[in-house]
């Protein structure tokens, strides 16, 4: 399972892919930002995208939108503190798979990897 992780933030880009591994997942691919993330995701085949919402030159929910009008329907998962329920309707709206708010546990994300797909 090859999964693509986009967080401007590199300390939780460290964090997410330390949490993949220690959930069996290696193979992974990391962006600084949503524009980035789209360079990445049309130079290679994911099973997987997590990415944060809020993040400079395109947010998560541009890269979103990007990756669903390309035709792909690769699970998305949001990674973020946003909460609020008009922009949650947005992403449900936008195509986006499910959600983990920051800060997330361990058992967290294996349980969305478990639900989404096969490692």
């Amino acid at each position: 399972m090859k999964v693509l992780v986009a967080d401007d933030s590199g300390v939780m880009r460290k964090i997410i892919l330390r949490s993949l591994a220690a959930c069996g997942v290696f193979d992974t691919a990391e962006a600084a930002d949503g524009a980035q993330g789209w360079e990445v995701f049309q130079e290679d085949t994911f099973d997987l995208v997590l990415t944060d919402w809020n993040m400079p030159e395109m947010s998560g929910l541009e890269f979103l939108v990007k990756i669903r009008e390309s035709g792909s329907d690769v699970p998305v998962i949001m990674v973020t503190t946003e909460g609020e329920r008009e922009r949650v309707i947005e992403a449900i709206q936008a195509g986006v798979t499910d959600y983990l708010c920051k800060p997330f546990e361990q058992h967290e994300l294996q349980e969305k990897l478990d639900k989404y797909v096969a490692v």
